[in-house]
């Protein structure tokens, strides 16, 4: 889920951007802090929306840069458990399928890409055997998040599933929206 976070923390100017009006020097710096950052608690920041408080800035010995206490908004994502995502299969192993979705990848393992017996080629697909089902990579498909695993925090870990009804490869989807 997306989300717009108010956040408070003291941002370095550095001198290189004394040239420019300060909410934007703030700006640059907050986006070069933290975008891309990713913790249990927020999420992954997606980018900075707005500047919306600067406070008087301080200078620390030393440093020969100022620091302003700043309020901004980030935008924000934080997956969630039972969350359903669309996604592209980015890739393919003998084990599951990875899918990007946004700003995250995820994957699905062999056993929860279809309610079937799937088998996997060396051209890295997947088959479904009763149903002649195929995933490949570029696929665009429906998935669930079931496991979400901040163990690594610079690089979490998202499981998914395709098994249930109205998830899966777009086609899928909409085949079984039709005949239901």
């Amino acid at each position: 889920m997306f989300y717009k976070l108010l956040v408070k923390d003291h941002i370095r100017v550095s001198p290189e951007n004394f040239d420019k009006e300060l909410k934007d020097s703030i700006a640059k710096e907050v986006r070069v802090k933290y975008t891309g950052y990713i913790s249990k608690e927020l999420g992954i920041v997606i980018d900075v929306i707005d500047v919306k408080d600067v406070g008087d800035g301080v200078i620390i010995p030393g440093d020969g840069a100022p620091y302003y206490e700043s309020q901004f908004e980030l935008l924000v994502f934080e997956p969630e458990m039972q969350e359903v995502l669309p996604g592209k299969i980015k890739d393919i192993a003998d084990f599951g399928a990875f899918l990007t979705m946004g700003p995250i990848d995820g994957m699905v393992h062999i056993s929860q890409t279809m309610n079937d017996y799937v088998s996997y080629s060396k051209e890295k697909v997947l088959n479904g055997r009763d149903t002649s089902r195929v995933l490949k990579m570029g696929d665009k498909c429906v998935a669930k998040i079931v496991a979400i695993s901040y163990k690594d925090p610079t690089n979490p870990k998202f499981g998914l599933t395709m098994r249930t009804e109205g998830l899966g490869k777009e086609e899928w989807v909409t085949g079984d929206l039709e005949n239901a």
